[in-house]
């Protein structure tokens, strides 16, 4: 039965292009997932956007003397290419300035406020003495004053995990330029996360199969919460929807509060988009839907905690009750899909140090299903792993250009020298049933893994078919059969449905390859879509035009199953899959990338 399935990615900042650390987190592993969904025949909404508002987006206008919009126009348009190039197939990606954003924030605002969960706080916020502005908590550091780590932020210490306020951290610097903040009084309003202690914890304590790193981290979060603050003083975002709050210049929405908001107003946006305003309630309503959120370790406490305590208030459903805003009960997330880091030389990425690997560059030189391969089988998905280009070198040499390229190009080819097209089959003996039996269930192990997003497992198991078949090719020697056409016809066509099925099973993770295979064997349409880049008017804002990355992913052929190939559909010369890289590639990379040792 077909399940309707939301894959909800991370939102990544609109102040720079992305690095390869980024997509191993956000990207690549919704994207496998997502495809591997539609493939089994579940209704898929995969939605994201640029994440456009906050300090970090007027910090980058500042430093390039633009607006605020342009840097997020210039930045949104440059990373819809890297996703695009990646093949990421959003069925939405849009972003956080479009007016429909806006509207859902504040209903899903009005509907807490209503529901008691909103609490207004005076406070003291931390201004930069040489500029006037409010500096927000993630860009004041210091120390933290529970465990007294050196590098907390303002909002938290990534070291103990517990919550914080600026004007609590221990020698407070300002990640800007270095100044001592001052503090001074101010009035907000706050998120009674402690409204939300008892739900949480009851709600956490289901989620039994999460990642262990998810669930561990925000377990001990549920103990020690909070209020937090969902308003900040800022010219730079969605307006404060109350008498005395609108009408103010410098009170905006927490960048956190309307960003996590966004994978529900990107599905509102879809639905409208789609012509049914209502069709997202397919993915957020529905009993029977199943919701999955892809993100870096970083991420975990707005998605595990914070997100769920939002929707739980909008539906009113905290501790302390209430009645459902605007939208109804909307569903809680099922699964949070946190990868690890992908470090360089054992440190996190970082564009202001210098190691950095951008996307664009990447794809440039190396293609897209390359990166998809290395994340998937070598990338962070439950440790911090280091990105080496020996490893990539090793991994795109062997596995993609020896083991699979090698046996897609020998297949094709004897076939069509031989016969020029798929052969028959004449007698299949016990070897030939042996590989076609083990690539068939293949299917049900590598789906198994894919469903809980183990990607190392699912595409090591396509991996194992590809060398089963290298291996079966070397021991039936079909071009030393010249003597037994038959014999070698039913060698080569075992060979080409084992061919055909790891094609598919290595669908989700190398789509833009796979739709060469598909070619190669005698196939036409499209195998595995790819999303478009589109301009489009904004849907409440007149005059606004903006970049989404959309696609048509009904119409595609790829299924999860072995499906038995054609005989005597025609076959051409194939060419490389992929191309080997220098072996000395991976001893310095290329003189574009910074050193990794």
């Amino acid at each position: 039965m077909s399940t309707p399935v939301l894959t909800a990615v991370a939102w990544p900042y609109a102040n720079g292009p992305r690095h390869i650390g980024h997509v191993s987190g956000f990207g690549v592993p919704s994207d496998v997932f997502s495809r591997y969904q539609r493939m089994a025949g579940n209704r898929v909404l995969m939605v994201s956007g640029t994440d456009e508002h906050g300090t970090p987006i007027t910090v980058q206008a500042d430093k390039e003397g633009l607006t605020p919009q342009q840097t997020a126009d210039k930045y949104t348009r440059q990373i819809d290419e890297d996703l695009r190039g990646l093949g990421l197939s959003y069925d939405l990606f849009t972003r956080t300035s479009t007016g429909n954003h806006a509207e859902v924030t504040q209903q899903i605002f009005l509907a807490l406020n209503r529901n008691g969960y909103v609490i207004p706080k005076t406070t003291r916020g931390a201004i930069s003495p040489s500029t006037g502005r409010t500096l927000p908590d993630r860009y004041v550091e210091g120390t933290c004053p529970i465990c007294g780590y050196d590098g907390a932020r303002g909002d938290q210490c990534d070291n103990c995990g517990n919550q914080l306020d600026a004007a609590e951290l221990i020698n407070p610097k300002s990640r800007i330029n270095g100044e001592t903040p001052k503090f001074v009084e101010t009035e907000h309003y706050f998120l009674d996360l402690p409204a939300f202690t008892k739900v949480l914890g009851d709600w956490l304590a289901t989620k039994t199969e999460w990642r262990p790193n998810v669930l561990n981290f925000t377990r001990n979060l549920i103990d020690d919460m909070r209020p937090r603050p969902i308003t900040r003083d800022l010219d730079w975002g969605v307006k404060i929807p109350l008498d005395g709050w609108s009408d103010q210049p410098m009170k905006r929405f927490y960048v956190w509060f309307d960003a996590v908001i966004g994978y529900f107003s990107a599905s509102v946006e879809w639905a409208r988009r789609s012509g049914n305003p209502e069709a997202w309630q397919e993915w957020w309503t529905n009993p029977d839907a199943r919701a999955y959120y892809f993100m870096g370790k970083d991420n975990i406490t707005f998605h595990a905690q914070i997100w769920p305590a939002l929707l739980l208030g909008h539906n009113g459903e905290g501790d302390r009750g209430g009645d459902p805003g605007k939208y109804g009960r909307l569903r809680l997330p099922d699964e949070i899909v946190s990868s690890e880091f992908l470090t360089m030389s054992g440190s996190k990425f970082s564009t202001s140090r210098g190691t950095v690997i951008y996307v664009h560059d990447f794809l440039r030189e190396y293609g897209p299903d390359a990166l998809r391969y290395f994340i998937s089988a070598a990338g962070p998905e439950t440790q911090d792993t280091d990105f080496t280009w020996d490893e990539f070198v090793r991994r795109t040499n062997f596995e993609l250009a020896n083991e699979w390229g090698n046996l897609v190009n020998r297949s094709i080819s004897m076939a069509h020298k031989n016969v020029g097209a798929i052969p028959r089959p004449e007698a299949p003996t016990a070897a030939d049933e042996e590989l076609k039996a083990l690539s068939r269930k293949a299917f049900e192990t590598a789906g198994a893994h894919l469903q809980r997003s183990r990607f190392k497992a699912a595409s090591s198991e396509a991996m194992r078919v590809v060398t089963a078949a290298n291996r079966y090719l070397s021991d039936q020697e079909p071009w030393k059969l010249k003597d037994d056409p038959a014999r070698r016809d039913s060698v080569l066509h075992t060979a080409l449905q084992v061919v055909s099925d790891a094609n598919t099973l290595l669908t989700p993770f190398l789509p833009h390859s796979a739709q060469k295979v598909h070619e190669a064997l005698g196939g036409t349409g499209v195998w595995a879509a790819q999303p478009e880049l589109q301009e489009v008017e904004d849907l409440d804002i007149p005059g606004r035009v903006n970049p989404i990355l959309t696609g048509d992913y009904a119409g595609e052929q790829a299924k999860w199953e072995s499906q038995p190939i054609e005989v005597g559909r025609p076959l051409s010369k194939p060419t490389p899959l992929f191309t080997k890289l220098d072996p000395e590639l991976g001893e310095t990379g290329p003189e574009w990338a910074p050193i990794v040792k």
